[in-house]
This record gives C-alpha cells, sequence and structure tokens, in this order.
C-alpha cells in the first residue's frame, strides 16, 4: 500500500504540473496554435484527460464510457512531417466550458478507481502527462507575448562569454541500452537490455553554446528557431520573453543543424552508445552510474536554460550536464533494441515511429521530469523538427 500511495501522489503531482502550464495561457488563447504542425491548445485541454480515461477507466477496468464523443476526439497526438499542417478551424473544436466539465469528470471518477488500476497503466499515465508537460512548454514557448501569462521574472543573464570546449578522452567500454524486464517500468522501447562495446573516442566537456554556434552562423549557417533579431543583435526567444543572445546558454537546433555544425568543425554526432558510454559509464569500463535527480537543470527547477558551466560538477569523464539543461541530439535513427515488444494497451508508441526518420535524444532539458531521466530513456524527434528544448556536442572518433 506504501507504494500505491506514492504512486497516487506522483500521479496528482503531474497533473499538478501541467494544470500550472495551462493557467500559463490566456483564456482567449486556447483555441491558439502556436506551432503550425501540432493542435490548437484546446486539444491538450482535453487530451491528457482522455489519455487517462482511456487508459486506466476503459482499458485496463472495463469501465463504460461517460463521453465517447470526447474519449475520441481528444485520444489520439500527431506528429506530422514539417511543413505539413493541420487544416480545422477552431470552430471545429468544442467550448472551453464543455472540455472542463469533462476534464473534471474524468478525474472525479479515476481519483475513485486509480487504486484498482494496474500499476504499469499508472506509470503510462505519469509519464504521458510528464511528456506532454514537456511538449506544452514547446507550444508556450512558441505563443504570441501578448497570449500567455507569465510567472514572477527570473533573472536571465545577458551575453556572458562562453567556457573553451575541450575534447575530452572518454576510454574503451561496455554500456548497456534500455533496461531487463523486470528491473522496474519503462515503454516497450526501452526493452530488452543490451551490451554494447564502445571503442575509446572524445566528446566536447559542455554542450555546444549560442556562443560557439554564433560562429557557425557568421560562416554562413542560418540561425536556429529560437534567435531573433539579425547579425552583431541576436536575441533569444525564451519560455516568456526575449532576452540578448545568452553566448554560454546551449545553443537549441534540429539534428540536421547540429550535424551540419558537427561537419564544419570536422566532427561528428555521438552515437546513442557513445552518449551512454559518456553520460553513465566509469573509468573501469564495465560500471555504470544513474544520474543524480538532486542536480541538474531538468525536473522543471528552471523556465529556461542556464549557462554550460553553472554546474561546477563533472561526471568520471569531466565531462559536464549531461544530464539536463537540454536533450542532446545523436546521429542514431530511433529503432528498436532486441527483443522489443510492443505494449498490447498501447501498440503505436513506439512502433509507429520506426520509420528511419526519427533520431534519439539523450539527456534532459530543463522541462523533463526527474523520473524521465533514468539512463534507459530514450526520446526521438524529425531531425528537421526545430521546436525541441534540445542541444548537442560533438565527439571525435580515434
Amino acid at each position: 500500500m506504501v507504494a500505491r500511495a506514492a504512486l497516487r501522489r506522483e500521479w496528482i503531482r503531474s497533473r499538478q504540473r501541467t494544470d500550472e502550464l495551462f493557467r500559463r495561457v490566456a483564456p482567449e488563447a486556447l483555441y491558439a496554435r502556436p506551432i503550425p504542425e501540432r493542435h490548437r491548445l484546446i486539444f491538450y485541454l482535453g487530451h491528457l484527460e482522455a489519455f487517462d480515461w482511456n487508459q486506466m477507466a476503459r482499458g485496463a477496468l472495463g469501465e463504460p464510457s461517460f463521453h465517447p464523443e470526447f474519449d475520441q476526439l481528444f485520444e489520439f497526438g500527431i506528429d506530422p512531417p514539417v511543413g505539413q499542417a493541420p487544416q480545422d478551424q477552431p470552430s471545429d473544436w468544442p467550448a472551453v466550458g464543455a472540455v472542463k466539465a469533462y476534464h473534471a469528470e474524468v478525474r472525479k471518477r479515476l481519483d475513485a478507481l486509480l487504486d484498482r488500476v494496474p500499476a504499469e497503466r499508472v506509470h503510462v499515465a505519469i509519464e504521458h502527462r510528464d511528456m506532454h508537460a514537456e511538449t506544452f512548454a514547446y507550444l508556450l514557448q512558441n505563443l504570441a507575448p501578448g497570449q500567455k501569462v507569465a510567472p514572477p521574472a527570473e533573472a536571465a543573464s545577458g551575453a556572458a562569454e562562453p567556457p573553451a570546449n575541450p575534447l575530452t578522452p572518454v576510454p574503451a567500454g561496455a554500456v548497456t541500452l534500455g533496461r531487463r524486464r523486470g528491473d522496474g517500468f519503462g515503454w516497450d522501447n526501452e526493452f530488452e537490455a543490451m551490451r554494447v562495446d564502445v571503442p575509446a573516442f572524445a566528446m566536447q566537456r559542455h554542450k555546444v553554446t549560442n556562443g560557439e554556434y554564433l560562429r557557425f552562423v557568421a560562416d554562413g549557417a542560418a540561425p536556429p528557431h529560437f534567435w531573433r533579431g539579425e547579425p552583431g543583435r541576436w536575441r533569444l526567444q525564451t519560455l516568456y520573453g526575449e532576452i540578448d543572445l545568452p553566448l554560454d546558454w546551449p545553443v537549441y537546433v534540429t539534428q540536421r543543424e547540429a550535424a551540419a555544425f558537427a561537419r564544419w568543425r570536422g566532427l561528428e554526432l555521438p552515437t546513442e552508445a557513445q552518449f551512454q558510454r559518456a553520460a553513465y559509464g566509469c573509468a573501469d569500463g564495465v560500471s555504470e552510474t544513474d544520474p543524480d535527480p538532486a542536480r541538474g537543470n531538468f525536473d522543471f527547477r528552471s523556465a529556461d536554460p542556464v549557462p554550460v558551466s553553472a554546474d561546477p560538477g563533472v561526471n568520471a569523464f569531466g565531462l559536464a550536464q549531461m544530464v539536463g539543461n537540454g536533450w542532446e541530439w545523436t546521429s542514431t535513427l530511433f529503432g528498436p533494441l532486441p527483443g522489443f515488444e510492443p505494449f498490447p494497451f498501447y501498440p503505436g508508441y513506439s512502433a509507429a515511429f520506426f520509420d528511419g526518420q526519427h533520431y534519439v535524444l539523450k539527456g534532459a532539458s530543463a522541462h523533463t521530469a526527474a523520473r524521465l531521466t533514468r539512463r534507459s530513456f530514450r526520446n526521438w524527434f524529425r531531425p528537421d523538427y526545430p521546436y525541441v528544448f534540445a542541444g548537442f556536442r560533438c565527439v571525435e572518433n580515434r
């Protein structure tokens, strides 16, 4: 019962996070579409509760639907190719009051049913909501300033010079990708665990900064999505406003932009296995470590990135901020690990994206929940999707 009580607390905390994000949207903006390839914000207000209801009450317990139209309307998110925007209009969606009534009824019923729901489904609901808390932050960052309600202003630094970013040796060693069944909850793409031998390589100590990337832009590259202004007067779009471009913050770019920068430097992006070795490996080449949940810019501790040198600590290989302050792109296409089996109750969660068009990201951003920073967790996006809080660092293969 102690474990069940803890799971219920996590579920409630996850709901509180998404509630707080929705409070940052001006009421009249709920029908806005800040990212063209995504749904209007009203969809997400209904989607989180519809997912919980469909997975836990209807799916796991066989409870009859009390609003089948909304159960279906708000069930699925989307991931269309860049440039293929949905065509719906605000008038195609229900009134906010009707969605909020559905929202409240789902919560009332699930609060009474939760202790009967299999633990795996509760984990799925919590992590699904935590993922949407992050993707909703992407939407919020792209929402027009007049359509969101900012919290009390946080101090944001300006343009401190970026630190040196040397290539740091990472010795050869074995890593584990994925996790073993029976070792706790994981998504279907996290199974089955496999060991991979990684030859020695060198990786940049820090994530690539805006200051480093600025030189690439000066040499002819296009500015990243979140940069505003013009050469000599660049500014950065943060979650709630614009600031002078912080040269010591990690740059957020697409996978293609990251790969192009690496080529420009005569380097490469790391593979998933190389990131795993660099982030979690030990000098003995065999042991692996878990991230410290009390350290790092993740778990909603900050609205925005912090300087890449903000945390003075480094790991066993002298690398900083491997978890937190921005996801990191890899050169690995998202695909199944050996022994992959889709969840029978959510068969398309991973398998629908084993299409050769999505790349693995590792680490975490400021808006990644702590439970999603486990070593085996794998994120993925299209290589030209510009809205992710994702940076990178380069490697040299030796």
